[in-house]
């Protein structure tokens, strides 16, 4: 994965964000191939009450919220719907905030070049929240990396994101764990050891 971001390798400007959990032990492998900085980047969707894989917005690291307005409109959510979706995402965000960030900061993506990461794209609706919140925290550009995505999907991010890389997009898809020889879920525990040696990942011009 990391071989075809290479041409953001030795930027100062470049961050390179995991999403949890499974799309961090990629992340690694493209931070430390790009000499970059790593971090996770924390994204719960919001699912639309009778409805919960139809994001109606989502909460993301750094307090970010975002609504999409349609859905709400179209599925009539009242506001204490909404507030009570978002209450409880909030508290599964915070829980791995802390658990993953630790003392560390929160994420400064201020006209960075953010590469967010995943270990595959489906119907990518995880994936699309997180670029509607990141784009809350004024990144220069945001890049979106999979090792492997349906075909429709890996479309739908080139008009989403400012750049889509994908490498490979199998037909027919059926899921994201049938093209890994081990699909292991990843664990709270190992996203934060991953996170934690972060440090030791050598860094260009950063």
């Amino acid at each position: 994965m990391g071989q075809a971001l290479s041409v953001y390798r030795n930027r100062a400007d470049v961050l390179v964000l995991g999403l949890p959990r499974g799309g961090v032990p990629v992340a690694v492998e493209v931070a430390r191939t790009l000499r970059a900085p790593l971090d996770a980047f924390v994204v719960r969707k919001l699912g639309t009450p009778g409805r919960e894989e139809l994001a109606m917005g989502a909460i993301a690291s750094g307090g970010v919220r975002v609504l999409n307005a349609e859905v709400i409109a179209h599925y009539r959510i009242s506001s204490a719907s909404l507030d009570a979706v978002t209450k409880r995402e909030e508290a599964e965000l915070m829980r791995r905030e802390q658990l993953y960030r630790g003392e560390r900061p929160t994420i400064e993506a201020i006209g960075k070049i953010v590469i967010l990461v995943d270990d595959g794209l489906a119907t990518g609706s995880t994936m699309r929240a997180a670029v509607s919140a990141l784009r809350e925290l004024k990144p220069a550009r945001i890049v979106v990396g999979v090792p492997v995505a349906a075909g429709a999907a890996c479309e739908e991010f080139r008009s989403i994101a400012d750049e889509m890389v994908c490498l490979t997009t199998p037909e027919p898809f059926n899921s994201v764990g049938a093209w890994y020889a081990d699909f292991t879920q990843t664990t709270d525990a190992q996203v934060s050891e991953l996170l934690a040696q972060r440090q030791l990942f050598p860094q260009g011009n950063v």
